[in-house]
């Protein structure tokens, strides 16, 4: 599809009663970083020629639910959602997926790795006929702006190597990139069976990906670390391994 025709169907869509985007936030003890992430995504969408819609759903104790509240105040495009205590970003991106009623929906994650500018490289995508976009920092054409410590890199190629002998995945090279992007059924299709509330969740999400059939679009983005270290490298990949032998396990009522 010509860009000029991907720009008239996005223009026609900013004019309908549904948003065109629902972008959905998650975020856990984010505090320090939840404003600077919301004014980036918002300053950029407002200059886009469709309408949109933004679900940030904070989960956590250290008051990023209670800023972004006041961040989004006045804004009826912006919804606050989340709860007390650690409950996964699986179950936040689900949670926000079934609120949204955007013609196209994704997320990002709090911590602003990937900029929203990115979307640009996405969307024309969907006018190509695929139905999932994902980000990618393994592509060619990717932007590495700030690498991963090394030990994380290797970490994450076995990781990667062990996976797609266990479970069936699309042809997805990097599939924890927290930038991915749906049709808004097939988001609401995937999402009503994905199950896995915590990190592996992506990985639940591209599996019922290659189950269903669609077709995916995988990216190259900017991409920067941001240096987090709550990822314990033992007992995180302990937790990771479990989850997915979990995935692997799940049957899921596809014709249902």
């Amino acid at each position: 599809m010509s860009r000029p025709d991907h720009d008239r169907r996005l223009s026609q869509s900013a004019t309908a009663s549904a948003p065109f985007l629902s972008l959905i936030i998650p975020a856990y003890n984010e505090v320090e970083r939840i404003v600077p992430t919301l004014d980036a995504v918002r300053t950029y969408l407002d200059q886009q020629p469709w309408a949109y819609d933004i679900q940030i759903v904070a989960d956590g104790d250290d008051g990023t639910r209670e800023r972004a509240a006041i961040w989004a105040a006045g804004d009826p495009r912006v919804a606050v959602l989340g709860d007390s205590g650690r409950h996964g970003k699986g179950r936040a991106v689900r949670n926000g997926v079934m609120r949204a009623t955007g013609e196209i929906v994704g997320f990002i994650d709090a911590d602003y790795k990937t900029p929203i500018e990115e979307l640009g490289k996405l969307l024309p995508w969907f006018g190509a006929g695929y139905d999932v976009a994902v980000g990618s920092r393994k592509l060619r054409d990717a932007e590495v702006e700030r690498p991963q410590p090394i030990h994380r890199r290797l970490g994450s190629r076995a990781f990667g190597v062990v996976l797609r002998r266990l479970i069936e995945l699309p042809a997805v090279r990097d599939t924890q990139c927290g930038f991915k992007f749906f049709r808004r059924d097939v988001a609401r299709r995937i999402f009503s069976l994905q199950r896995v509330d915590g990190y592996m969740f992506d990985v639940e999400v591209l599996r019922l990906t290659a189950l269903l059939g669609y077709r995916v679009c995988e990216v190259g983005v900017r991409w920067r670390d941001d240096g987090d270290s709550r990822y314990h490298p033992l007992w995180g990949t302990l937790h990771n391994a479990r989850e997915i032998f979990r995935i692997r396990r799940m049957r899921y009522d596809l014709a249902a």
